[in-house]
């Protein structure tokens, strides 16, 4: 019977492992090679979350004009609730499409909405002025927003209407000021003109290919348009979902 040689073995191993790697770690070859990263293209969801911004607004936004009596405070409720749904669905499907402002956004607007249409329902104990204080929080979150998303101006320029909105709502919930609420009503309507011409030029984009009516992207979002494949996938190997940590 024949034994292997303890001497030949560990000359065996020094030869496996390069030079550079610290005893006892295990080493592993270049994984680069050996690696795919799936990408699947998906229509859109902005044109849709835009939409909703924009008809949800408007309901909201004659309730407080007054165009819809205090009697159909309910009814308004009712039909602004499906825009939480159909902006989270937005949200979801922009985060899987790597845009982490767009998805943001849509996923903060749903959120505004179900509570909005929650106190609306149940007619809460001070209801009005606890979304004061929220949309108040909103207008922080907005202004934040602002400062990252300069190089996609139609998606700046919703954020933009909609501040002085979140702070007329805010500051009409806190003090009761009739003024305030006719001021966020027309602010509301004017946050639907803006978002329903930003998902029309967007949808239009989206289904020929190209820039159809001015949406004043610049720089990444600009090359993200019209950059060619290796502009899509510049760093992919650091992005959520490939590298190892968020």
């Amino acid at each position: 019977m024949s034994t292997a040689s303890p001497t030949a073995d560990s000359g065996d191993d020094a030869r496996a492992t390069p030079p550079d790697v610290p005893p006892g770690r295990r080493f592993e070859p270049d994984l680069r090679s050996m690696t795919r990263i799936n990408l699947r293209p998906i229509a859109s969801p902005m044109p849709l979350g835009f939409f909703t911004i924009a008809i949800a607004s408007v309901m909201t936004g004659c309730l407080q004009l007054g165009i819809l009596g205090e009697e159909a405070r309910a009814a308004v409720a009712l039909t602004v609730l499906p825009a939480f749904v159909l902006q989270l669905l937005v949200s979801f499907l922009a985060f899987g499409a790597r845009d982490v402002i767009g998805a943001t956004l849509m996923a903060v607007f749903a959120g505004s909405w179900l509570p909005y249409s929650l106190i609306m329902l149940s007619g809460a104990a001070d209801g009005l002025k606890v979304l004061g204080v929220f949309n108040l929080a909103l207008l922080c979150f907005g202004a934040l927003m602002t400062a990252v998303t300069g190089p996609k101006r139609a998606l700046w320029l919703v954020l933009a209407v909609s501040l002085p909105r979140w702070a007329a709502t805010g500051l009409a919930g806190v003090t009761g000021a009739e003024w305030l609420t006719r001021t966020s009503g027309v602010l509301g309507l004017l946050v639907a003109v803006v978002a329903m011409y930003t998902a029309f030029a967007l949808m239009l984009e989206d289904m020929r290919s190209e820039q159809v009516l001015p949406i004043g992207r610049s720089g990444p979002a600009h090359l993200a348009v019209e950059g060619d494949l290796s502009v899509q996938l510049r760093n992919l190997e650091r992005q959520a979902g490939v590298r190892r940590t968020l």
